[in-house]
C-alpha cells in the first residue's frame, strides 16, 4: 500500500544567533502507513513541530522531497497547496479553537469556508460529529465554558469535518491530568476505528502515548529512527536510543500492559 507520507532525503536547516548553522533534519527519509497511527517524539528542540510544518506546507525544505499518498508534493504552492491540505486534519497543541465563537459555530466553520454546503446541511453535519465526540448540548457554549478534555473534544470535532485521510496531532494532551489524558487516547483510538484516518501523533507523553502507536520514531540531534513497535525501542544498541529509553521507558517496557 502507499505511504500516507514519506520523506525522501529531507534536509532542513536554521541559521543561530551565532551563525552556526544547525540541521534540525539531517537527509531524513521515513514513509507514515496509511491507516496507522505514528508517533514521533523526542526532547524539545530536536524537530517535532517541524516535521508537522513541512508536510503541511508550511515551511520550505534546504533539499530533499516529501509525497502525501503517494505524489511528489515538493514545494507546492497557492491552489495546489490548498489542495493538498484538505487531505489534512490538525489538532493543535491547545486546540486553537476561536473565543469568540461558540462550539457550534467552532465546528462548523471548515465547512463554512471550504464547502458549498447549505447551512441546513452544515447544521447536520456539525451535530452528527458532536454527538460522536459526545458534545450534545455542549454546542451554544463558548471555549472558556469548556474544561481543557472538551476544548480538546471540540478541536478534533473540527478537524475531523472535512473528513480528512490524514490527521496531525500537535502535543494533544499538553496541559490535561492523567485520567483525562486517558479518556482523550481512549477517545483517539475510537475516532480511528471509526473514520479510518491515518494518525500522525507529536507527543512528550512517554510511555502512555506509545500505547496507540503502530510505528514509532524518535526524532535526535537531525536523524529519525523508525520502530515497529515501543518494545522494539529497547533493542537498540545506539547510544542515544538507550539513554532515550532509560530516561523515558524505564526498563521495561511492554505496552499491552500500559494501562488502557
Amino acid at each position: 500500500m502507499t505511504p500516507a507520507i514519506a520523506f525522501d532525503q529531507v534536509v532542513k536547516s536554521f541559521t543561530r544567533a551565532d551563525g552556526t548553522v544547525q540541521a534540525v533534519l539531517d537527509k531524513v527519509s521515513f514513509s507514515i502507513p496509511t491507516g496507522k497511527t505514528t508517533v514521533i517524539a523526542g526532547g524539545s528542540g530536536q524537530g517535532k513541530s517541524v516535521t508537522l510544518k513541512i508536510i503541511l506546507g508550511l515551511m520550505p525544505l534546504d533539499s530533499g522531497r516529501v509525497f502525501v499518498q503517494g505524489r511528489d508534493v515538493t514545494g507546492v504552492r497557492g491552489g495546489e497547496l490548498e489542495k493538498l491540505r484538505s487531505h489534512f486534519g490538525v489538532l493543535f497543541q491547545g486546540s486553537a479553537l476561536f473565543d469568540s465563537l461558540t462550539v457550534f459555530e467552532n465546528v462548523a466553520l471548515p465547512l463554512r469556508e471550504r464547502t458549498s454546503m447549505s447551512e441546513e446541511e452544515i447544521h447536520s453535519a456539525v451535530a452528527a460529529t458532536l454527538a460522536q465526540l459526545e458534545l450534545t448540548g455542549h454546542d451554544e457554549k463558548y471555549p472558556a465554558q469548556l474544561s481543557g478534555g472538551m476544548q480538546k473534544r471540540v478541536g478534533l470535532a473540527r478537524a475531523l469535518q472535512l473528513r480528512p485521510d490524514i490527521l496531525l496531532f500537535d502535543e494533544p494532551t499538553t496541559g490535561l491530568d492523567p485520567v483525562m489524558t486517558r479518556e482523550i487516547y481512549h477517545l483517539f483510538a475510537r475516532m480511528q476505528a471509526d473514520f479510518g484516518f491515518t494518525s500522525v501523533i507529536v507527543s512528550h507523553d512517554i510511555p502512555k502515548i506509545f500505547n496507540l502507536a503502530d510505528q514509532v520514531i524518535i526524532l535526535n540531534r537531525g536523524v529519525m529512527e523508525v520502530f515497529a513497535s515501543p518494545e522494539e525501542i529497547q533493542w537498540s544498541e545506539k547510544p542515544h536510543i538507550r539513554e532515550f529509553v532509560k530516561t523515558t521507558m524505564g526498563d521495561i517496557y511492554q505496552s499491552h500492559l500500559v494501562e488502557k
